[in-house]
């Protein structure tokens, strides 16, 4: 492996532990729950789920999860 490399990975590695230097803005997600898949997005600080339980209440076990999974990396200025 050549030097360069060597120093990419190492300031890779760096980086995955300075977890503040990332912030999500968005994505889409597949979530496999218990009794179906969803899917889950995030746009513009605000979430979305297919779950039916996400379109009553704005909130669900899949964004919630995704939440803590993702702790200070979304942007939760404009979450709801």
């Amino acid at each position: 492996m050549d030097y360069g490399m060597i120093g990419k990975m190492e300031k890779a590695k760096r980086y995955a532990e300075e977890r503040e230097r990332i912030v999500f803005k968005q994505f889409k997600v597949l979530f496999t729950g218990n009794h179906s898949d969803h899917t889950v997005t995030y746009e513009d600080g605000k979430w979305g789920c297919t779950c039916e339980f996400f379109h009553s209440r704005g909130r669900c076990s899949h964004t919630m999860a995704l939440e803590l999974i993702l702790e200070q990396m979304v942007d939760i200025a404009q979450e709801v």
